[in-house]
């Protein structure tokens, strides 16, 4: 699933291609993609909106038209963008189409089907029920070492599960909280609870030095809506991961071999000699 690495990597690819431009068209051809849209609606609201700026908060992708409405996206598992001649030939998993004013087309396709988007007045952003609970952006000043001490103090889940909630730790899945966890030492089975605050000031500075690395290195995935190939993994930084999906590998640190285990149904990577607390 992406996380906000790859969603910033869509939201600047987007930005670049679509930014100005005006929608001629729009067809919702899986309406279970924004069940709060009717595909009559979907279609009306978009007709003739021009692009006027793409942003992203958390792991939602927000287009904002100058008819004063925004298109929230989340891709989930599957969901991705292409950008293509607007005579292309029908792309398969395609769930919504945007025909543009320069003989493109952007098509939303999700063979998993988990994506979602919603059409709705920009000025009811802000109390989007997707948006209005989300923990602050890890790059603003709200997300201090002071905000997550007080909220892993609340929480009596394992580390790593907290650092799931995006209610309380913003634009971390499972990739990223597993890297985190290994690069400030901290055992993922730890209680949140029980982190010492100079524990959770490292923690802090990772999460923000590793999401801002991986942005930097194009994130662990293909997000150029202009590459077709299919391929949607396989990204630079995967290359830099030092526990994720290196199960048995030696750690770079201290040579021990990687473990997995499964929480709440994901795996998670760590070192158990250098997360042994």
């Amino acid at each position: 699933m992406p996380e906000l690495p790859e969603v910033e990597m869509v939201v600047r690819h987007l930005r670049n291609l679509v930014r100005g431009r005006t929608i001629l068209k729009a067809q919702l051809i899986r309406p279970g993609l924004a069940p709060d849209n009717s595909p009559r609606q979907f279609a009306t609201g978009l007709r003739q909106a021009t692009l006027q700026e793409v942003t992203r908060r958390g792991k939602h992708i927000l287009l904002h038209f100058d008819n004063a409405r925004s298109l929230l996206v989340h891709l989930r598992m599957t969901g991705r963008f292409l950008y293509v001649e607007a005579n292309h030939a029908d792309i398969k998993h395609t769930h919504a189409l945007f025909w543009l004013d320069n003989s493109k087309k952007l098509c939303f396709v999700d063979p998993r089907h988990f994506g979602l988007m919603e059409l709705t007045p920009t000025a009811k952003l802000p109390q989007s029920k997707h948006l209005h609970k989300l923990a602050p952006e890890p790059f603003s000043q709200e997300f201090s070492d002071e905000y997550l001490y007080a909220v892993l103090k609340r929480s009596k889940q394992p580390i790593k599960l907290t650092l799931l909630d995006q209610t309380k730790v913003l634009g971390l899945g499972n990739i990223y909280a597993s890297e985190v966890l290994h690069r400030s030492r901290i055992n993922p089975r730890l209680g949140a609870n029980q982190l010492s605050r100079p524990r959770t000031t490292r923690l802090q500075r990772e999460i923000v030095t590793v999401l801002n690395e991986a942005i930097t290195n194009n994130s662990t995935m293909n997000t150029d809506p202009e590459d077709i190939s299919g391929s949607y993994t396989g990204g630079v930084f995967e290359s830099m991961t030092m526990v994720y999906e290196r199960e048995g590998l030696p750690c770079y640190t201290c040579e021990q071999p990687i473990r997995r285990f499964t929480q709440s149904g994901r795996s998670t990577y760590y070192c158990a000699q250098c997360q042994s607390k």
